[in-house]
């Protein structure tokens, strides 16, 4: 028999380490292949670490609560003799393989995949196809998201249109009301921070410790793109089965413009800037524990409007569903909040790092605002917001900074009405 060691895998650029939070396999127990061995966690997000192989896990190498860093062992799982065989038997061979009309090797390579694509369910998944009676027909359709295309939770949740809606404000807002009327009793009370806490802690304060935070402020005329929202939302609701929010036209308005300034599409580090190709937007999503994860929308400029309205509300339902991945927070180059939810004006944000900048909307107003026009001016209601950059002085100085805002606001008030999603 021979040992396999199960390490830390990669958890997303600027993750070193995790703690283990929980054991879910113990010493002596049988292990399968995709079993989630460990639940760990980041500063970012909790997650589980499946097992590669096959066999029994005789050596556990960290306890609860202990840190490990990535590449490090985990744990050890002593490897059946014949597992590899049996692994490789459930897959036909190549060479014995005769599919009729199948002329090349690429075409029965894909058949194999085929055939071979659902050979390693984990135990979750599988009951859930058990439960809600999925044919291999339909499995056959079934795009798999997990590694090497295995399918997921998600991937069956979502086949069977049981995606959750995005959580309204309102409710949002209920919830961290409830949380703060129960830290209210008649007698002081202590007790310690909670793990997601602690490391959030340690994130603010390493952030405000290694980064020069300057702040900017600019208010935008938002009519336009405000009312184009409400032209479209009642259309959009019925055929997406989700919200249309005025953050998803916000990001790809901030997508754009970090394209035209690259400088704050950077991460720091070691005294190294590193200037990023593709621009990663993280979206600051408040949880109903009164937590804050951000989620990351990977390569948002190249989407089109409905692929960030898509790609957001899976995110921001996975984030409040605690269903994220390590890659759903990782490699982030720029964060996006709305702080207008609750009807906050502007707020001065935090650099995550190693970021360069935070860009912060606030809540839209009615106000009387003067309207040039050819004919001269005049006072009219206009609906405005407040916008908040946060950057790092380090790099960015007060005309980049200046300038970013300004065209974020241009694009703001000049948005065209008549574009359809």
């Amino acid at each position: 028999m021979s040992k396999y060691n199960l390490t830390l895998p990669k958890m997303g650029e600027s993750v070193e380490e995790a703690t283990i939070v929980n054991w879910l396999k113990n010493v002596g127990d049988n292990i399968k292949m995709d079993d989630f061995i460990v639940e760990v966690a980041t500063d970012k997000v909790d997650s589980e670490v499946p097992s590669d192989v096959e066999g029994v896990l005789i050596e556990k190498c960290f306890e609860i609560n202990d840190v490990v860093k990535v590449g490090e062992t985990l744990c050890v799982i002593e490897v059946k003799e014949g597992v590899s065989k049996k692994i490789i038997e459930t897959i036909p061979s190549i060479e014995l393989l005769e599919i009729e009309g199948k002329t090349s090797e690429t075409e029965v390579i894909e058949e194999v995949k085929q055939e071979s694509k659902h050979s390693f369910l984990s135990p979750l998944v599988k009951s859930i196809i058990e439960k809600e009676e999925i044919t291999d027909q339909q499995l056959d359709k079934i795009k798999g998201s997990g590694k090497g295309g295995r399918l997921t939770k998600k991937d069956l949740l979502q086949f069977l249109g049981k995606t959750e809606e995005q959580k309204p404000s309102e409710e949002l807002e209920k919830s961290f009301f409830e949380k703060a009327k129960q830290s209210f009793s008649e007698s002081d009370t202590t007790r310690e921070l909670s793990r997601f806490e602690k490391m959030t802690s340690e994130h603010m304060i390493q952030s405000k410790n290694e980064s020069v935070h300057a702040q900017m402020f600019i208010e935008a005329d938002i009519t336009n793109l405000s009312d184009w929202r409400e032209n479209q939302k009642e259309k959009f609701l019925q055929r997406e089965k989700f919200k249309l929010t005025i953050t998803y036209p916000l990001v790809k308005i901030v997508s754009q413009v970090l394209r035209e300034f690259p400088s704050l599409n950077a991460v720091l580090s070691d005294n190294n800037l590193m200037l990023k190709k593709d621009i990663n937007i993280g979206i600051a999503t408040a949880l109903g524990n009164g937590n804050l994860i951000v989620p990351v929308i990977k390569n948002a400029d190249q989407l089109s409007l409905l692929g960030i309205c898509k790609s957001a509300n899976d995110l921001i339902i996975n984030a409040r569903n605690n269903d994220l991945k390590p890659d759903d927070v990782s490699d982030g180059t720029f964060t996006i909040t709305n702080i207008g939810i609750f009807d906050s004006l502007t707020g001065t944000a935090i650099i995550n790092q190693p970021q360069l900048g935070i860009i912060a909307f606030g809540a839209i107003r009615k106000l009387p605002r003067v309207i040039e026009t050819n004919k001269g001016d005049f006072i009219g209601i206009r609906k405005v917001i407040m916008i908040s950059l946060s950057f790092d002085h380090r790099i960015i100085n007060g005309a980049m900074g200046g300038l970013f805002l300004k065209r974020v606001k241009e694009l703001i008030q000049n948005w065209d009405n008549s574009v359809e999603i």
